[in-house]
């Protein structure tokens, strides 16, 4: 299904199945997309290279009618390419796939498109899949196994900057944050800068995948105090979004299963 590779450097034109969506239909700049989530339906892109698979992904979702798919293809290259052309808010992405896998092809659709959020969608769960996935960028990682239903709250989570992991997933996190516990190193001139004591509280909710709203509600704060806090851990922990913040947390022991 991968188109021949072109003489230059852009990605070759995606063999893809897209949605009819006409050249004028609003395409919302980067600035716009906050966590308050797209305020049409939710545009998907599905790259798995198995037909069998973005077909059956591809004939529930169109069923939700908050939900749009905007192309369905079978390669990396291709994905970038549609990525570009169609404006995703939202990525599936299958992680084993021939030529540019979906590790790379994630990292790659950070640079081409980073508007789009990635859940990965795989059959793989062991740690040389799903550190690799979440360090380049994956804010979801299902296994597909899942529900149709899981699969469109993930998606919708997605779109609003919210973290979806499936549950083996968490577990084997927050059972290598154990196993690793006593190994952390007692000092270290490049560890981040310690958080504050709000800041670590916010961090709990976060590693548990709850959002913004519901921390807000929990804490007695305003939405918006919590997305400062949430900027700021990010930073301190030098990492790039809340999913990434979350496996931190676990990995080096910054939360407890009892905080």
């Amino acid at each position: 299904m991968s188109a021949a590779a072109r003489s230059d450097s852009r990605p070759p034109r995606a063999e893809s199945s897209e949605a009819g969506a006409s050249r004028s239909e609003a395409v919302r700049p980067d600035a716009e997309r906050t966590e308050a989530g797209p305020p049409g339906p939710i545009r998907v892109l599905i790259v798995d290279d198995q037909a069998l698979v973005r077909q059956g992904v591809r004939a529930f979702l169109e069923t939700r009618t908050d939900l749009t798919i905007v192309a369905d293809v079978g390669s990396g290259r291709e994905a970038i390419e549609a990525a570009v052309r169609t404006r995703p808010h939202v990525a599936l992405i299958d992680l084993v796939m021939p030529g540019m896998d979906g590790i790379a092809t994630t990292v790659a659709l950070r640079e081409h498109a980073p508007a789009c959020r990635v859940v990965v969608l795989t059959s793989h769960h062991d740690d040389g899949h799903v550190y690799p996935a979440l360090r380049a960028g994956a804010l979801g990682y299902l296994l597909k196994s899942v529900t149709p239903e899981e699969l469109a709250a993930a998606i919708r989570a997605a779109a609003h900057g919210e973290p979806s992991l499936h549950p083996r997933v968490a577990m084997r996190l927050v059972q290598d944050a154990v196993g690793r516990g006593s190994d952390r190193p007692g000092s270290d001139p490049d560890r981040p800068e310690p958080l504050t004591p709000r800041e670590r509280e916010v961090l709990a909710h976060v590693a548990e995948g709850v959002g913004n709203a519901e921390i807000a509600a929990r804490l007695g704060l305003s939405e918006k105090t919590v997305k400062g806090h949430v900027s700021h851990l990010l930073a301190k922990l030098r990492v790039k979004d809340r999913t990434q913040a979350a496996v931190y947390a676990w990995r080096e022991g910054l939360v407890r299963r009892d905080d």
